[in-house]
């Protein structure tokens, strides 16, 4: 396991701390700076959004920068702008604040995924991809539910100060144990732009869109979801987040795995099961029990689709990835901004807070369909090659 992959996954650890922290602070942000819960919910989109528009601008900047110094300067605008995130004195300096912080997120994760590919043998570079997206997953893990604890004992702006701390550990890591000398292909922005006219890279971003807003139109509102109606304390609620984070990790770690062994089969498979989860999640809420489980096994499915959606994009375009996996990652956020104002509207027009898993239920049924298409096409192209060779 190359250190520079820790390094990577570190700094994965600190950005998804940031995104997802939030989530868990929701009630306490929108008391202390008296917004109502929608509205603090937009913190979630504005950040998303910003990571959509930022992520292209970024890549397309960085395409002649070295590799390491690129990552480091997106990390630098990340401590930056959590450093504003703790000293926000209202709402509005916070949602900018947040959009600075996002800026350089998906341009980090896409950059960083195809170094990872890199620094292994062809034969693992999904289970690369999957270490260094393992730090977001232990954001949730560790991250998000100390973050939330902290931040509930010391005020939520303590939460993104700490987080200040790690990114500064994270950037020193990166600069010692990344290679300096990461080999880049030949690039410009013509030939990355080409790319995204691939069908099967455009059906795998319209398929993160719709998984990623399948789990943000319920995820943001988790932590009042939780409370108003399985009932669940603040603690508690701390421990579930805590659940739902491992889940991520096994299912990152599992997504991997079958990417590197059957990638659409195993793609089109998590999302029939991740159907299925969301739909039997309207009826665990009413349950302590049946909602942990619920939590663990919907973690694992969510996050199984990521490795697996990621390498497909990295795959399809390999002569030009580097726009393509920071694209990726926009749309990712596209579906996160998607979902938690879906979410968020919902509950505006009185949709109870234990309907939002149908919301869920719909948009993987999308992204379902959206893969299903993708790998028809991909069979039918093979198909096609065969016959013309006759």
């Amino acid at each position: 396991m190359p250190a520079a992959l820790i390094a990577l996954a570190l700094a994965s650890f600190c950005i998804g701390t940031t995104e997802f922290v939030i989530m868990g602070l929701l009630p306490d942000v929108a008391s202390d700076l008296r917004v109502t819960i929608p509205q603090a919910g937009l913190l979630i989109t504005g950040y998303a959004l910003a990571v959509v528009i930022g992520a292209p601008i970024v890549a397309a900047a960085s395409l002649r920068v070295p590799r390491k110094t690129a990552l480091l300067v997106m990390l630098g605008f990340f401590v930056v702008g959590n450093l504003l995130c703790g000293l926000a004195p209202n709402y509005t300096v916070l949602m900018i604040a947040r959009i600075v912080t996002a800026f350089c997120h998906g341009a980090f994760f896409g950059l960083g995924s195809v170094v990872a590919a890199d620094l292994v043998a062809s034969n693992r570079r999904a289970s690369a991809i999957a270490l260094m997206f393992g730090g977001l997953t232990l954001a949730n893990v560790l991250g998000v539910p100390f973050g939330t604890a902290l931040g509930n004992a010391l005020g939520w702006r303590s939460t993104f100060l700490a987080i200040v701390v790690i990114g500064i550990i994270a950037a020193v890591a990166i600069a010692a144990w990344l290679p300096s000398n990461l080999a880049m292909k030949p690039s410009n922005l013509k030939s990355e732009i080409r790319v995204l006219g691939n069908r099967h890279v455009l059906l795998a971003m319209l398929t993160s869109v719709l998984a990623s807003a399948s789990l943000f139109a319920v995820f943001t509102y988790i932590a009042p979801l939780l409370e108003s109606v399985t009932g669940l304390k603040p603690s508690a609620i701390t421990f579930a987040l805590l659940v739902f984070g491992v889940g991520l990790t096994a299912g990152n770690i599992a997504g991997g795995r079958l990417a590197d062994w059957r990638l659409m089969q195993s793609l089109l498979a998590v999302l029939f099961v991740l159907f299925f989860v969301n739909v039997a999640f309207v009826f665990a809420l009413h349950s302590t029990a049946w909602v942990f489980i619920t939590l663990f096994v919907w973690g694992c499915c969510v996050f199984a689709v990521v490795p697996l959606i990621q390498m497909r994009v990295v795959n399809e375009a390999a002569s030009a990835p580097n726009l393509a996996a920071t694209l990726n990652q926009s749309a990712f956020n596209l579906g996160n901004a998607s979902g938690a104002w879906v979410g968020g509207s919902a509950i505006a027009a009185g949709v109870g807070y234990d309907s939002l898993p149908w919301l869920g239920a719909g948009g993987v049924l999308l992204a379902f369909i959206s893969a299903v298409v993708s790998e028809r096409l991909a069979v039918g192209s093979v198909d096609l090659g065969t016959n013309d060779s006759h």
